[in-house]
């Protein structure tokens, strides 16, 4: 079965396309017009080992705002569709990274219950042209539009980039276990019978 998605989404602000292969290798295309975003993505991606394509042209003359809060939801409802039923996932992942003096949590649950908590500090208000508040942006929109319960934590960090960095690839990484397939899983991971 392929577990692939391709979600184009146009507005007055942006118009996005992403393209997701859950059972790639961790190839990338990314272009969104915010470098360090473009790099939050491909460390997802890589980490992850799904192949990803994002093209986002977004109001960057008014802030990125508007850019990485709908490449999340365009990224929530390419995993949503590419999961299929679930049938055979494993439904639960999580992963703790090192990044340097940087340490990051992430754990999903895809039981279709969207659910969103972030604990972490910044220090700078930017990231190249990246801002920092816009971390919890993006990881509220891909939870809310893939139904997943997603909690973040970052346990410790002085950098920002770093910080910022561990939570992508930890997230990356805990998706990768929770949609995982496992072949002694008959239908969905759940007592009630679907997720």
């Amino acid at each position: 079965m392929s577990r692939n998605s391709t979600i184009k989404r146009t507005t007055k602000e942006t118009d996005i396309t992403v393209t997701l292969a859950l059972d790639g290798t961790g190839k990338s295309s990314i272009s969104t017009g915010i470098g360090f975003f473009d790099h939050m993505l491909e460390g997802f991606a890589k980490h992850g080992l799904f192949d990803l394509t994002v093209k986002a042209d977004g109001d960057l003359q008014v802030d990125p705002h508007h850019t990485v809060e709908d490449v999340g939801i365009v990224l929530g409802q390419a995993i949503r569709e590419a999961l299929g039923d679930k049938n055979g996932i494993c439904r639960f992942g999580y992963f703790i990274l090192p990044m340097d003096e940087a340490l990051a949590l992430c754990a999903v649950d895809l039981g279709g219950r969207p659910y969103f908590d972030m604990d972490a500090q910044f220090v700078a208000e930017r990231i190249g042209t990246f801002e920092t508040q816009l971390v919890r942006e993006f990881f509220y929109a891909v939870s809310v539009n893939a139904m997943m319960n997603l909690h973040v934590r970052l346990l410790a960090g002085e950098n920002d980039h770093h910080k910022a960095e561990a939570m992508f690839k930890a997230f990356g990484k805990a998706l990768d276990m929770a949609s995982r397939t496992d072949e002694r899983i008959t239908g969905v991971m759940s007592t009630k019978g679907t997720i």
